[in-house]
């Protein structure tokens, strides 16, 4: 029988609630994004293709963890 994972009750946000949520939407969201927008820029070499990913990911990401974390934050009090 395998023991049971830790428990916690955070007070306020859970950070790690919004961490594995905002990763999981960031994969479901971000991925199909920046293929779609990758159609309509020429990428020649894999340098040009990771630093599209990172230019176009990156504020993707952020706005999802922020839209995470307003939702978490609604939902506590």
């Amino acid at each position: 029988m395998t023991p049971e994972g830790e428990r916690t009750d955070p007070e306020g946000v859970d950070y790690g609630w919004v961490m594995q949520v905002t990763f999981i939407a960031a994969l479901a969201v971000g991925v199909p994004v920046v293929a779609v927008a990758s159609l309509f820029v020429t990428l020649p070499t894999w340098p040009d293709r990771a630093l599209f990913a990172v230019r176009v990911g990156a504020p993707l990401w952020l706005l999802i963890s922020l839209c995470v974390y307003g939702y978490a934050r609604s939902q506590e009090a």
